[in-house]
Order: C-alpha cells, then sequence, then structure tokens
C-alpha cells in the first residue's frame, strides 16, 4: 500500500479521451491510493489543463500525471509537454498501444517522461501499481515534495480579500482559500485570536498571522524578493509585463547586470489573461499565467534580479548614472533604464462601482473569482481582446455571460478569431451601445442600471458579478516633470520626440535619439507605455528586445 502522502490535497491524474478507459484508469487507481491521494480524471487534455490551472491557483501538489497518447487535437506528448509548464515536478506516465512504443520513446526526450506503460495493463498488482509506487516515492524524495502553504481567511466579498487572493495567484505562491462563514475558517481565526472584524488575515507557511497585510509586507513574508542585492546596476528595467520581462531576458543573457522592478506582480495585464491564442510558436493558445512563469524562470535562469512589491517613484539623470526611486525613498542606480510600467484598467465611471470594487466588480480578475462565478450570470465591460478572453473562459461555468460594448459591435477593437469563437458560444451575449450606468448593492453587487447610448433608455438587471476591461491607463504619472509624454500619459521616443527635425529641449547628445529612447539619454521606453504602440504581447516582448539592444549602442557610445 502506498505511503501516506504529506499534504491531504495531492492529486494523482488521469487523462483518456476513451470514457471506459477512462473510468477503469481511475477505479484503479483509487482501489489502491484513495485514502492517500486524491484521484483526478479528465477525458481531453484541454479540461486536463484547464484542472490543472484550478489546483494550481488553489495551490494543491500533483504527484503523477498519467496521460493517454492517442487523444484527439491535443495528444498525450503534447499534454504532458503544457503540463510541465503548471507542475515541473509531477512526474509523467504515458499510455501506449504496442504500435506507439516509438512515440513513448521519443516523448522520453521531449517531456522528459518517467515512464509508459502499455494497454491493458492487467492485472495491476504487477503492472500498474509497483510501477506508481516507485514514482511516488520518487516524487516525495524530490524538491517537489509537498510543502507547507500559506492559508488565506477573508470573506467572499471583502475586497482587500480579493486583493490578496489575486496578489498570491499572480505571482504563483501556493495558497488556500478559506472562508470566514465555514468552520474551519472560523477555526482558523480563533487559532490566530482573531473574531474576522479585520480581514483578510493571512498565514504564512512558518505560521505567521498577517492582519490585513499590504503588499510589501505579505511580498516579504511569502518569500519574493523586493529587496535589490546591490546599488547600481548596468539595466533597471522598470515594470515587469511582457515588455519588461522581455528586456530582463535579453539584458541578463547578453551580459548585462539587469534588476526587474515590479510593483504587484509579473505579467501585466497580459498575466491575466486566461488564454492567448495569437502569440507566434503556441498554436494551441497559452495562458498569460503560464507566458509569465516561462518568461520569470528564463529572466532569473540568466542571472537578472527580480524585484517585487517595489513602488517606483522617480527617475532622475545624475551625471552618467540613472537613478531610481522607491516610495520608501530607497533608491537604486544604473548606466541605464527600460520603462515597461504598460498600462492599468481604467476605473468605471458609474455610481457605486468605487465603492463596491472588490466586492462583485473586479478588474482584471476574472481567473480568481472565476470558479465562485460557476452558475451565475456573469457582466463583463468592454470589448478588447482582454475582455473576450476573459468572457471565453467565464463561460465555461457560468449559466451567462454579457459583454457590455459601447461601440456598435466587437470589430473595431477585437481580434477576428476572439470574435468567432464568441460567436459561435451559445451562452455568452453582447449587447451593444450599452454602458453600465451605475451599480447597486449594500455589502456586495446585487443589481446594475444599463444605459442604451443610441436610445437613452436604461434597465435595471441583476448581477453579482462585472467585470472590467476598459481602456488603457498608462503608469507614467510618477515621471511628471522628468520625461516627456503626450496629452494621455504615454511615453513620447525617438522620432516623436523629433518631429520638427529639432532634437528636445536640453537634449545634451550630438546624434538625435535611439528609436526607443526617451528625451533623457540611455531611458527608453518598451511596451504600451510607449505612446502610439501596437498594444500587443508580441510586440511589447519585440520591443523590450529591441530596447536592450539600444542599450548596448548607447553603453558603447558612452
Amino acid at each position: 500500500m502506498a505511503q501516506t502522502a504529506d499534504a491531504a490535497r495531492t492529486v494523482i491524474m488521469t487523462v483518456d479521451d476513451d470514457p471506459g478507459v477512462s473510468r477503469a484508469v481511475a477505479r484503479d487507481l483509487r482501489r489502491r491510493y484513495s485514502e492517500s491521494y486524491r484521484i483526478v480524471r479528465a477525458e481531453s487534455g484541454e479540461s486536463a489543463l484547464e484542472a490543472l490551472r484550478e489546483l494550481k491557483l488553489r495551490g494543491d501538489l500533483v504527484a503523477v500525471i498519467l496521460a493517454d497518447y492517442r487523444m484527439p487535437q491535443m495528444n498525450g506528448i503534447e499534454f504532458l509537454e503544457q503540463a510541465m509548464d503548471l507542475y515541473p515536478g509531477a512526474r509523467r506516465v504515458l499510455l501506449t498501444a504496442y504500435a506507439d512504443t516509438n512515440a513513448a520513446i521519443d516523448a522520453i526526450n521531449v517531456v522528459d517522461l518517467d515512464h509508459y506503460l502499455l494497454k491493458p495493463w492487467d492485472p495491476p498488482e504487477e503492472k500498474l501499481y509497483p510501477v506508481l509506487d516507485d514514482l511516488l516515492e520518487a516524487w516525495r524524495c524530490s524538491d517537489f515534495r509537498p510543502v507547507p502553504s500559506t492559508k488565506v481567511i477573508g470573506h467572499r466579498w471583502s475586497a482587500r480579500s480579493s486583493d490578496v487572493r489575486e496578489f498570491l495567484a499572480r505571482n504563483q505562491v501556493p495558497y488556500r482559500w478559506y472562508s470566514t462563514e465555514e468552520p474551519e475558517g472560523q477555526r482558523l481565526l480563533a487559532a490566530c485570536g482573531q473574531d474576522g472584524q479585520r480581514l483578510p488575515v493571512v498565514i504564512t507557511a512558518d505560521g505567521t498571522a498577517l492582519v490585513e497585510p499590504d503588499v510589501p509586507e505579505l511580498a516579504a513574508h511569502v518569500g519574493l524578493a523586493t529587496t535589490p542585492t546591490a546599488d547600481f546596476y548596468d539595466l533597471v528595467v522598470i515594470g515587469g509585463g511582457p515588455a519588461g520581462l522581455g528586456a530582463a531576458v535579453y539584458g541578463a543573457s547578453e551580459g548585462l547586470r539587469t534588476v526587474l522592478v515590479e510593483r504587484s506582480a509579473t505579467g501585466g495585464q497580459a498575466g491575466q489573461s486566461s488564454r492567448i491564442e495569437n502569440y507566434l510558436g503556441f498554436p494551441d493558445g497559452v495562458s498569460g499565467g503560464q507566458l509569465t512563469d516561462r518568461a520569470r524562470r528564463q529572466a532569473t535562469k540568466f542571472g537578472a534580479e527580480i524585484l517585487t512589491a517595489r513602488e517606483v517613484t522617480g527617475l532622475e539623470a545624475n551625471g552618467a548614472a540613472r537613478t531610481v526611486r522607491f516610495s520608501d525613498g530607497s533608491t537604486i542606480a544604473a548606466h541605464s533604464v527600460i520603462l515597461a510600467t504598460g498600462v492599468s484598467y481604467r476605473q468605471l465611471e458609474a455610481p457605486g462601482a468605487d465603492e463596491l470594487s472588490g466586492r462583485g466588480v473586479f478588474y482584471g480578475s476574472a481567473l480568481t473569482e472565476a470558479a465562485a462565478c460557476h452558475g451565475h450570470d456573469v457582466y463583463i465591460v468592454g470589448g478588447a481582446n482582454s475582455a473576450g478572453q476573459a468572457a471565453m473562459y467565464l463561460s465555461r461555468g457560468a449559466k451567462s455571460v454579457t459583454l457590455l460594448v459601447r461601440g456598435a459591435d466587437l470589430t473595431a477593437s477585437m481580434s477576428h478569431y476572439l470574435i468567432q469563437q464568441i460567436a459561435a458560444s451559445p451562452n455568452i451575449f453582447v449587447r451593444a451601445h450599452t454602458v453600465v450606468e451605475a451599480a447597486h448593492g449594500d455589502n456586495d453587487l446585487e443589481q446594475l442600471t444599463l444605459r442604451d447610448t443610441t436610445t437613452g433608455q436604461t434597465e435595471r438587471v441583476d448581477a453579482q458579478w462585472l467585470f472590467v476591461f476598459i481602456g488603457a491607463a498608462p503608469l507614467t504619472g510618477w515621471l511628471e516633470g522628468t520625461v516627456l509624454r503626450d496629452e494621455r500619459g504615454f511615453i513620447l521616443a525617438g522620432p516623436d520626440l523629433t518631429a520638427d527635425g529639432r532634437p528636445p529641449a536640453n537634449w545634451e547628445l550630438d546624434r538625435p535619439p535611439y528609436h526607443l529612447e526617451t528625451n533623457i539619454p540611455g531611458v527608453f521606453v518598451a511596451g504600451d507605455a510607449r505612446a502610439e504602440s501596437a498594444k500587443r504581447v508580441a510586440s511589447a516582448v519585440g520591443e523590450g528586445a529591441m530596447a536592450v539592444m539600444l542599450v548596448h549602442r548607447y553603453l558603447e557610445q558612452s
């Protein structure tokens, strides 16, 4: 019999598109391991990946994944390759027929396969259990063995509780959620000496209780780096979205001592996307979280430092140094700086929306809140890709999803592939020429007032969930008086600074600014924060890489 697992929620997953085979595998697994492990069964690669993402979000552990090779749309090897990004330490087993043994052998190199099993595996006592016993023992002895996870005790309609869950999830910090309305949540509050009036309460892996922690305090206690290891760098990258991560990867890989500074969580708006399907090299799509995690690991592999929960409030040119000032008064300096601050979703300007933020009104939190929306009617404000991706993701569990679009349709700002997917989804509805006039509710969102912009007529609808994905407000206010920006706050660079043929004011160099260089020599901009940028993940990554090339050129001539 298998030894008792160190964590109660450790999972063994089986994936097979044949329902009969799937049930047979799960039956044999439960017979042997159900007392120690949770058996999760899926009948397609996509549904299995979705389950793995939810497990990851909750901080659950996966010890072994068994996948059938011959599955339509996504075969077992393709599935395991994506599963590795979510659970790199899980042991991987491929179920094959005799005719597929060559593919299984090839998979050893592609997905670092641990074992392949020929079907049928009867009797399991001889052909299945000994293999899994060895793999489970190896997993328990590995670096991916169960570790204590962070616990978050809060209320469903506590705005700060929602913020904490979002922060932990986006930073890939495993946690478990406990509602104050459940006995276990009440027990944990009592153990901390709290009465539930101040939420959330976060219990870290070492048992420290944090009451209503702010972001820097939370980051420091869950193991995220918040303090730079040096005072001076070759390159400081400000912002951890696709542009910033791209710059960090290329900067560090090309020998620049690089530090990336992010005020919240790496990934930016793209990191909150449930599915990006038009990014080069991912024909089956990739979630923003997966892409972010890969990029972050890649940057750190090359030696880049990544600082989280550090807010930048100032930038100064001091001779050849570029000094970055933090909100706590501390500073770091570098030869060069890349501004990749990205954009944020604009706030919904409707009465009641601010008061209900985090209590039914959410900004870009579709991944974190999706499970709670199951069976409910959901409303989304916005007509760009982020809104469309959220609609597709939420529609899997929601009763209905209604997109509220100010324009006549989705074609002005949404990619064609998303428009097609939305049109084919029976529980997604698009209401054109519609805006939110007001949000209503005492403790949480209860109703919305919607207005038709063509007729002026209003309608009041019941609603518990409103997700807002509107506009792009650049996070550049702190650059006032230092870096030139356009009337909307986007950063001007390169040719935009010399439109009249003259260099910007106080420009002291003989050459004009490089393409992505701002009015301060050695300070560059990349991604969505740049004026007239493409606002796409691929272009942001490309600009991050290009900015590093220009940094090298600047350093060579300095």
